[in-house]
């Protein structure tokens, strides 16, 4: 099977949420071609897996390549954010081990098809999600000039959001931008020639905004992570490995807040919630790649790994 991702933190992911019992349930909410969930599977012989995917192409991919594991492993084709969302609907115990790889597998670079790289010639399309109603041609030709550089700037600091904005806008009243190649040459002719053709591609800041962008990336964390830790089982432990400052940042604070002794308001005279965390961090500050990693796989240079243990069920301020 031509397998062309390789999933990130193999060795950091196993020892933070490696099963205590034997028969433990583990739901892989990204899984991808299927790369930590085959870990787990193959290293713990007791271990079942729910591999949640959006993109039901890449998810034939893991159920070819982990069907040796039979009744071991289920799959459901959906955004992870819906599927804790509505988790009652469907028929699962609640899971003893949660991860989120939020990193794009390189399947979607290489073999989608869909844009996602400015190194082929594709259709600007970049929908995880081919149901997905906006594409990323949709963004490039329709929102405004103000709302496109917005967007580039606040999911990819780009300091040149608002010149490739203007520039996107003059071209598009020329011809429709269609692909790839002609967005990537567009973004490429806002920068100093000595600027275009350094280590770092200048179309590599906006092709991530546009990506983010059509997919709801941050929308789909942010709803995720109360979701999620809800119906994680006491005891059990939620992974998260994330690969920009944005998402890491919604990682962290959340993570955080749930691991405060008290969180009642400060004008409470006293502590009305208990003064209980609900997490233990494992993780105060990331795990990253080692350097032997980042020689083999260099996409796992920007990964940063968050591991929360639950204490107890959801607190609320009593009154």
């Amino acid at each position: 099977m031509d397998i062309v991702h390789y999933s990130v933190l193999m060795e950091e992911v196993c020892e933070y949420l490696k099963p205590i019992r034997g028969d433990e349930f583990f739901i892989d909410g990204t899984m991808g071609e299927g790369g930590h969930s085959n870990m787990f599977l193959t290293r713990f012989q007791d271990v079942r897996v729910l591999g949640l995917d959006a993109d039901s192409v890449i998810q034939q991919v893991a159920m070819k390549r982990l069907e040796g594991f039979g009744s071991r492993v289920s799959f459901e084709n959906c955004w992870f954010n819906e599927f804790f969302e509505n988790f009652d609907m469907y028929n699962y115990e609640r899971p003893d081990r949660i991860l989120l790889d939020l990193g794009i597998s390189v399947f979607h670079y290489e073999k989608s098809g869909r844009g996602f790289t400015f190194q082929k010639d594709e259709p600007l399309d970049m929908r995880l999600n081919p149901s997905t109603l906006i594409s990323a041609k949709d963004i490039v030709n329709t929102y405004s000039e103000v709302d496109l550089a917005n967007l580039i700037y606040e999911y990819s600091d780009e300091k040149l959001s608002r010149k490739i904005a203007k520039k996107i806008c003059l071209e598009r009243d020329k011809n429709s931008i269609e692909t790839t190649d002609q967005l990537a040459y567009i973004i490429r002719g806002c920068f100093p020639p000595d600027k275009r053709h350094g280590k770092t591609d200048p179309a590599t800041r906006t092709f991530q905004a546009l990506r983010i962008a059509v997919n709801s990336e941050l929308d789909r964390l942010d709803k995720v992570l109360e979701d999620a830790l809800k119906i994680l089982k006491v005891g059990g432990r939620f992974g998260i490995i994330t690969f920009h400052s944005l998402e890491d940042r919604a990682v962290k604070k959340f993570f955080q807040a749930k691991a405060q002794k008290c969180i009642c308001p400060d004008n409470y005279p006293q502590c009305k919630c208990g003064g209980e965390p609900e997490v233990k961090r494992l993780t105060k500050k990331p795990v990253g790649p080692t350097e032997e990693e980042v020689k083999i796989n260099p996409p796992s240079r920007s990964a940063k790994l968050r591991v929360i243990e639950k204490l107890s069920e959801t607190r609320s301020v009593l009154v």
